[in-house]
């Protein structure tokens, strides 16, 4: 069907529709975990935000008023989803809790580098990563508690788990994110070996332990003997 010359001008003049104010702001807050993961806080400024959101700077500040704003709650965008994720009850730090982190990275890497890498670089946004990574804690030791009656070893592997799982995806991730099934075997794999550590309370061979001794730590010595 031919479409005549008034028909082909009006479609031309037909306005865009525009975004609604909570779907524009999820727009911007998705630009700017983008280019706030590229070059962090400090590196990254309105503009290109801005530029990376497809918007002006008067847009954008009608949805934030500063940029320290607009990283707060990029952060915390971040972290619902990745506690939407994970869940959270009584479930703790399980095989499945493991699977979904790895998936919810891999559905939003920039999100995940941006909270593990960044922010930890970052002293006055440092608490959303810390308090993420203390309830992982809190869960894992949910299940390493009934594993390891040691206290202290109870809680010296349910907070090097939750380290573990997330510097492995973060290596997952920076090298292309091969099989995640292989990454999540390799993973608790990883926590099997501590929680078995724990288990036996680390107990080193007593030819060696008795040759580690005071003098032997100075600066100067690096730990060796001479």
């Amino acid at each position: 069907m031919e479409v005549s010359a008034a028909q082909a001008d009006t479609a031309e003049q037909a306005p865009t529709k525009r975004m609604g104010r909570a779907e524009r702001r999820d727009q911007i807050l998705a630009a700017a975990t983008r280019a706030f993961a590229r070059s962090g806080f400090v590196g990254t400024g309105l503009d290109d935000i801005a530029a990376e959101a497809g918007v002006s700077r008067a847009i954008l500040y009608r949805h934030f008023d500063t940029k320290h704003d607009l990283y707060r709650d990029v952060l915390g965008r971040v972290c619902d989803r990745l506690a939407t994720a994970v869940g959270e009850g009584p479930g703790g730090f399980t095989e499945a809790a493991i699977d979904s982190l790895i998936a919810a990275a891999a559905a939003d890497p920039d999100g995940f580098r941006l909270l593990f890498r960044h922010v930890r670089r970052e002293p006055e946004f440092r608490d959303f990563a810390d308090t993420f990574e203390a309830g992982m804690t809190k869960a894992a030791h949910r299940q390493i508690a009934v594993l390891v009656s040691d206290t202290t070893w109870a809680q010296w592997a349910s907070q090097l788990a939750p380290v573990i799982a997330i510097e492995s995806i973060i290596a997952w991730l920076d090298v292309g994110r091969p099989d995640p099934e292989q990454v999540s075997h390799g993973i608790r794999q990883a926590i099997h070996g501590i929680v078995t550590a724990a288990q036996h309370g680390l107990t080193a061979p007593t030819d060696y332990r008795h040759r580690i001794r005071s003098a032997d730590l100075r600066p100067d010595g690096c730990g060796l003997e001479r």
